[in-house]
């Protein structure tokens, strides 16, 4: 992952990191950690985490982990943790040899959870999810002490080990730190540390029945990696003071050199689609996308397969800033980013996605020409390709119109234009379906004196348009893809309604599109402009030998954002 300085520096966080290396806090150590949990795939919120996790380490010669929280067996999967960690690795984060799963630490948990209890600091809950809400408390009244808090240190031992070794049913008790339930921080109220799941772990097997709660597992992790900066999104900041009681009450190992630091930051939305897992879920399990990497969905594997880059995530990520507060960023930014990289960098090409069918009536049957094209004008290290020409092309079908608007600089009938780096032509007959009155094909003349380059290529016309000859094009299938959702925010369906209401019914179209002879070489994975349409993608799962699909990434200008869609 290509980091620098100027990626980090002037964020909030940094400005923290500089004041602890500055007064020797942590042995001048910078220690980070990307956590998630194995329950879906990420998404590009996710990406801004990894980003910034990851980036803050490289940029001060620290340590990155990533590490599972894999501490709910009913919605974990080892498909999650896979796909994780490969979208991590193609973001370019490099957590070395430090993988590490929450459940690694099973045993230290317990082992610190005895000895809260042996301190009088936990005890064995028998009252009812529902009837520990109502002894919780509100925001502005008090919780009350449960009957059971009182408990000795020796009975709350033996029920411990006892709901280890699965004596009771799931939901029947659990295990609460004792800390204040007046606290009007409704967090320190007697929390939750450990709960009763009989359920197949991925990693751990039917080893253990209870399993740790996050605000419990996740800061002795932290603490026992030697996490110096523990960042996390803005929701945890009332969980902090209980991150720091764990730290404090847990037996310390010697060791063990200093003590993390939570620190909160804005999430990142982005505009038309969701960050919710359990939304994102919902879409995959419904059918109202194809999975998890559908390239309409925002998870990094749907970013990835439809085209985008490494490179042009995290310079949104960059882009978008690190805050104090939570951020919906514009889809335009991130379409801007990927645009910009590839301006640079595609090769053009052309693709008619509707064709309409041009006999130029005056070439030479049979004749074939190789014109050379340049690859990308902006780049002139690209060089040129050469592209085959006859007697019968394809256009654009609305390159076409028989009663034109006025500035319509297409082809008409009576009119001409020139063929992308070829010839100039002029429409002389349209020809249509005798049933239907669609036309079909076009009969037209080419100019011989106008080749593009010729002595004599200086005669102009308005239009230029992009074409492909019959003869040599390549059949491919061609996605053009929309936003997700119709609104902006799509959590603000109208009442009475959800989310899935404002699912966007043409996101997805797809084209039967003839391309030019040179894309039948295209690789998965490949990155093309076509002329005219946007940067295309060959599918890594669909493309195969003799069978060419491609993902519109982008267009070539942002449109749909100013009320247009592309």
């Amino acid at each position: 992952m290509s980091v620098n300085e100027a990626d980090v520096r002037g964020n909030f966080i940094q400005d923290i990191i500089d004041e602890d290396l500055a007064s020797g806090k942590n042995a001048g150590r910078v220690h980070t950690r990307f956590p998630p949990e194995p329950n879906g795939w990420l998404h590009i919120g996710h990406a801004f985490a990894i980003n910034l996790d990851y980036g803050l380490a490289v940029a001060n010669g620290g340590k990155f982990n990533l590490r599972f929280d894999d501490t709910n067996p009913l919605k974990e999967d080892q498909e999650f943790v896979d796909s994780i960690m490969a979208d991590v690795a193609w973001l370019g984060a490099d957590w070395e040899d430090r993988l590490f799963f929450a459940s690694d630490y099973f045993q230290e948990k317990y082992d610190f959870a005895v000895g809260l209890i042996k301190k009088g600091l936990a005890y064995i809950e028998d009252l009812s999810a529902d009837e520990m809400r109502q002894y919780r408390g509100t925001l502005t009244e008090p919780g009350r002490n449960s009957p059971y808090r009182d408990r000795s240190v020796a009975e709350n031992l033996d029920l411990f080990e006892r709901m280890k070794n699965g004596e009771f049913a799931d939901g029947t008790r659990v295990l609460r730190a004792k800390i204040d339930m007046a606290s009007p921080n409704i967090t320190l109220r007697d929390p939750a540390l450990y709960r009763i799941r009989h359920a197949h772990h991925h990693r751990t097997g039917d080893k253990w029945c209870i399993y740790p709660m996050y605000d419990y597992s996740h800061p002795i992790g932290d603490y026992l990696e030697n996490i110096t900066h523990s960042l996390c999104s803005l929701e945890y900041v009332d969980h902090r003071p209980l991150y720091d009681w764990v730290i404090e009450n847990i037996d310390h190992t010697p060791t063990l050199p200093g003590r993390p630091r939570q620190t909160e930051f804005g999430r990142l939305g982005l505009t038309y689609t969701l960050m919710s897992k359990r939304k994102l879920r919902r879409l995959v399990e419904e059918g109202h996308v194809a999975g998890w990497d559908d390239p309409r969905m925002p998870t990094i594997s749907g970013l990835r397969r439809r085209g985008y880059t490494p490179s042009s995530i995290r310079t949104f990520c960059e882009k978008s800033g690190v805050a104090r507060k939570n951020m919906v960023m514009d889809l335009a930014l991130l379409e801007y980013c990927i645009r910009e990289e590839l301006n640079a960098s595609a090769h053009r090409t052309m693709a008619v996605l509707k064709p309409l069918k041009i006999v130029l009536e005056n070439y030479p049957e049979g004749q074939v020409e190789w014109l050379e094209i340049e690859n990308n004008p902006e780049n002139p290290e690209a060089g040129s390709r050469k592209v085959p020409f006859s007697r019968t092309v394809y256009i654009e079908h609305e390159d076409f119109m028989e009663n034109p608007p006025k500035k319509f600089h297409r082809l008409v009938l009576g009119g001409e234009v020139r063929l992308k780096g070829a010839y100039i032509i002029k429409c002389e007959q349209v020809i249509k379906d005798e049933v239907t009155g669609e036309v079909i094909e076009l009969r037209c003349t080419y100019d011989t004196e106008s080749k593009s380059g010729g002595p004599a290529s200086g005669r102009k016309v308005k239009g230029t348009s992009h074409w492909v000859s019959a003869e040599h094009a390549v059949p491919a299938q061609v996605r053009l893809y929309d936003t997700l959702f119709t609104q902006e925010n799509p959590e603000q369906a109208p009442e009475g309604e959800d989310f899935i209401s404002l699912i966007n019914l043409n996101a997805l179209v797809v084209e039967d599109a003839m391309v030019e002879a040179s894309l039948a070489e295209a690789k998965p994975g490949d990155r093309f402009q076509f002329m005219r349409q946007g940067y295309f993608f060959v599918d890594p799962v669909d493309a195969k030998e003799g069978q060419l699909a491609f993902n519109r990434i982008v267009g070539l200008k942002d449109s749909w954002s100013k009320g247009l869609k592309s």
